[in-house]
């Protein structure tokens, strides 16, 4: 009986003829992020990705929490991302897409290098996990929507610019007070008041002050 186990042992450990290899390990690197008024969920956040991490038999290898706006730019997550590139980590775990990418195109763009680095990426809240063959599939639909927003964003901005053209606005940077240096001078010297200068000359009173300084 106790031959028959160890045969039955010895065969689990082969598959076709070939030795099992172990499960690798995965390197995790955890990410919770909160506005600057929600921070009472960041423990929850935190809590969940452990726990799911625990269940995959991941290690914990860095855990990041970050407090701010969504439009301030995310230090904590660089790095992260840092650690990425030194290979320390071997997927990225989040709560939530939008705790991890600040537009489409930002959150394209960091899984595509993730891609590249090797490094996974699994989205908790939307179970979109890009260790899978589905997963990645998800990333492609990603990148169509990523299109579709800097296509967007260009249209508006086209749209914009013609708006102010047809009102009349000038456009561009601002005309320099160089080239008018000459008639500057000659007007203040006539009694021409600086802000007056700048008016007629539609250029800014610390240019006309700098020059006549």
């Amino acid at each position: 009986m106790a031959a028959k186990r160890a045969s039955a042992k010895a065969k689990s450990e082969h598959v076709f003829g070939q030795a099992r290899k172990p499960a690798k390990m995965f390197r995790a690197g955890l990410y919770a992020r909160v506005s600057t008024n929600d921070q009472q969920t960041l423990p929850m956040q935190s809590r969940a990705m452990r726990e799911y991490a625990a269940r995959r038999g991941w290690t914990i290898a860095v855990n990041v929490r970050e407090v701010g706006s969504g439009a301030a730019k995310r230090e904590a997550r660089e790095k992260l991302l840092e650690a990425a590139r030194r290979r320390e980590i071997d997927v990225v775990l989040v709560w939530r897409l939008d705790r991890w990418g600040r537009s489409v195109t930002d959150l394209l763009a960091t899984l595509q290098e993730l891609e590249h680095l090797g490094v996974g990426f699994v989205s908790l809240t939307e179970a979109l996990d890009l260790t899978t063959p589905a997963g990645r599939a998800m990333a492609g639909l990603l990148a169509v929507f990523a299109a579709f927003e800097r296509e967007t964003l260009g249209e508006r901005t086209r749209a914009g610019l013609a708006h102010a053209r047809e009102n009349g606005k000038r456009l561009g940077r601002p005309a320099t007070a160089a080239p008018h240096a000459a008639e500057i001078g000659k007007l203040y010297r006539a009694g021409v008041s600086k802000s007056e200068i700048a008016r007629r000359l539609k250029i800014g009173r610390t240019s006309v002050r700098r020059i006549l300084g």
